[in-house]
C-alpha cells in the first residue's frame, strides 16, 4: 500500500489526497507532526515538510506539485487532470502556481497559519496584522474564483483538472476554520459545491482535528 505522509489541514496535503482519490488510487495516510522534525521523516524529505508520498516499490515524492505531476505520468490511465492540450496544460499549470504559491501567500499563511498551524506547532499566538491582511486578501481571491468559474465549465477550462484541487485543497482548509463567507462570494461558492460533492471529498469533509470544530455546512454538500 503506497503511504502519503500529510497534515489534515494542510492544503497541499489535501490537493494530493484528493487527487488520488479522484484517480482512484488506494493509499494510507499518516499524520506527520513535521515540527518535531522526526529524523526518519527528513531521511525521506530533508526540508521536513508534508506531503510526501511513499509508493509500494519503495518510491519516494515529495512536494505537492512534484507529486501531483508524477502521479499524471505514473498513472496515465485514470483521469487526466493536467489537460489534453499544451494550451491547457499551460492554463492548469498557471492556476496551481497562482494558488501554491500567491494564494497560499497571501491568504493562506495569514489565517490558517496563524490560527492553527502556530498554535499546534507551539510557536505562540496569532499575530493581528497578518490575520487583517490575509481577510483582506481573500475577498479579491474568491472573486477571481468566480469569475474563472462564471466563465468557464471548471477553473481552467471545459475539464476538471489540478488547478480545480489546488484551489478547492486551500479553500477547505479555511473553510474548517470558518474563515470563508461564502454569501459575499455565490459564484465561488457554487464552483466549490460542485467539486467538493465528488466522492474524493468524502474523506477530507470527515476530517476533524482536535480542538477545533468546523461550522455546519463544512460538509453539507448543497451548504
Amino acid at each position: 500500500m503506497r503511504i502519503l505522509y500529510h497534515l489534515p489541514l494542510s492544503p497541499f496535503s489535501r490537493k494530493i489526497r484528493l487527487v488520488l482519490g479522484e484517480k482512484r488510487l488506494p493509499f494510507e495516510p499518516m499524520t506527520e507532526r513535521v515540527w518535531e522534525q522526526r529524523p526518519e521523516f527528513l531521511q525521506m524529505n530533508p526540508a521536513g515538510e508534508v506531503p510526501v508520498l511513499v509508493e509500494e516499490n519503495g518510491l519516494v515524492v515529495s512536494d505537492s506539485r512534484v507529486i501531483c505531476e508524477y502521479i499524471e505520468e505514473a498513472y496515465p490511465d485514470s483521469a487526466a487532470l493536467l489537460g489534453r492540450t499544451l494550451a491547457e496544460r499551460v492554463e492548469v499549470r498557471r492556476l496551481i502556481a497562482w494558488f501554491d504559491e500567491k494564494f497560499a501567500r497571501d491568504v493562506t499563511r495569514n489565517l490558517l497559519g496563524e490560527k492553527v498551524l502556530k498554535r499546534i506547532s507551539g510557536r505562540g499566538n496569532p499575530d493581528g496584522t497578518a490575520l487583517r491582511q490575509g481577510y483582506a486578501n481573500l475577498r479579491p481571491h474568491l472573486e477571481y474564483i468566480g469569475q474563472l468559474a462564471e466563465a468557464r465549465s471548471w477553473l481552467a477550462g471545459p475539464a476538471l483538472s489540478l488547478a480545480d484541487f489546488a484551489a478547492a485543497a486551500h479553500l477547505s482548509s479555511l473553510d474548517y476554520i470558518g474563515d470563508i463567507d461564502w454569501s459575499r462570494a455565490p459564484a465561488a461558492r457554487d464552483w466549490y459545491a460542485r467539486i467538493k460533492s465528488r466522492p474524493c471529498f468524502r474523506s477530507v469533509l470527515n476530517d476533524r482535528v482536535p480542538g477545533i470544530n468546523p461550522p455546519t455546512h463544512y460538509a453539507n454538500l448543497d451548504f
